[in-house]
């Protein structure tokens, strides 16, 4: 029971200073002057991945290298089956009024160099260095098309406000104090560490006490629990009827979590691929991805039937892990 509530409260810390450290890192940057352009594209991106990066570099130092790519694995078909299947059931998700059909792509051939790297047996710093680049080309695109996007409205109406970035950027608020924005940074980069090594070290200890392994935990146990925010997330995206905010939400995650999440990871040492990954979870990721096809390209809503079907396929590999 311990290491349950000690997991659980390792969780907490994680998902707490994360949030911190993208309030503290966005509001010292728009201070500094730098444009929420900028700031929505690389540090509320990078912040908001943290937590699945904190408890990869945890799990490696732990010698627990099953939690650190189970994690990834698992947050990203939990992504797709539970953070979008849930809150459908809540309210309607309008994906036929977005067009993610661009960055959609972008996370499918992520997925794929993701998995092809996956069959050299394990992530080195060579794999590293590729997925870093692949994340290099998705962010110099994504920088390109709002400079072209900002320049368009210049031209249309004279100037775009930076205001309309900031409604964006739920943590912003340029006009915090210093100190105010000290302690959030203080916060988050205590707390982040603190957080993955007490969710490490206990759910490797519940793996051991239950006979199950450590990928399963990461796949299930450790891979929910970081997609908590952005579950959080879509909901009040599906209550808001801003479903790109929600679509956009778990592309954007699912390619981070692919990308720079295993790239950085490999600079604290080799992530061996266990061979369950290549049988069968790196193919239901895979599966999970394609789901997406008729939301992105035929202008299909995820409607409350969606929902259902998503949320049950998610209860369904979960059992099928557990068994």
């Amino acid at each position: 029971m311990t290491a349950w509530l000690l997991s659980g409260l390792g969780l907490l810390i994680l998902l707490l200073a994360g949030d911190a450290l993208v309030r503290g890192a966005v509001n010292l940057s728009l201070r500094l002057g730098v444009p929420a352009l900028i700031v929505s594209l690389t540090i509320v991106a990078f912040g908001t991945s943290a937590p699945e990066l904190l408890i990869a570099i945890s799990a490696l130092q732990e010698n627990a290298p099953g939690i650190a790519l189970g994690n990834v694995v698992g947050s990203n078909t939990a992504n797709i089956l539970l953070v979008l299947g849930l809150p459908a059931l809540l309210a309607t998700l309008h994906t036929s009024e977005c067009d993610s059909r661009k960055n959609y792509v972008f996370m499918l051939l992520a997925t794929v160099l993701f998995i092809g790297l996956a069959f050299c047996g394990v992530f080195n710093l060579i794999s590293g260095a590729i997925l870093l680049a692949a994340l290099g080309l998705v962010l110099w695109n994504a920088f390109r098309e709002a400079k072209a996007h900002r320049k368009a409205c210049a031209d249309a109406a004279g100037a775009c406000a930076d205001d309309e970035e900031l409604d964006g950027l739920e943590e912003a608020d340029p006009n915090m104090p210093y100190w105010k924005i000290s302690i959030y940074v203080i916060l988050g980069l205590i707390g982040l560490p603190m957080g993955a090594h007490l969710l490490v070290e206990n759910a490797t200890e519940i793996a051991l006490m239950y006979g199950i392994t450590e990928t399963v935990i990461g796949l299930t146990l450790v891979a929910v629990g970081t997609s908590l925010p952005e579950l959080a997330t879509t909901v009040m995206a599906a209550l808001r009827r801003q479903a790109d905010v929600a679509l956009g939400n778990v592309i954007g995650s699912n390619m981070f979590n692919l990308l720079a999440i295993v790239g950085i990871a490999t600079w604290f040492g080799n992530i061996p691929v266990d061979p369950e990954f290549l049988e069968f979870d790196l193919w239901v990721m895979l599966g999970a991805s394609l789901l997406l096809i008729p939301f992105v390209f035929f202008k299909q809503d995820i409607s409350r039937i969606w929902g259902l079907v998503l949320t049950f396929l998610y209860a369904l590999y979960v059992t099928t892990l557990l068994m």
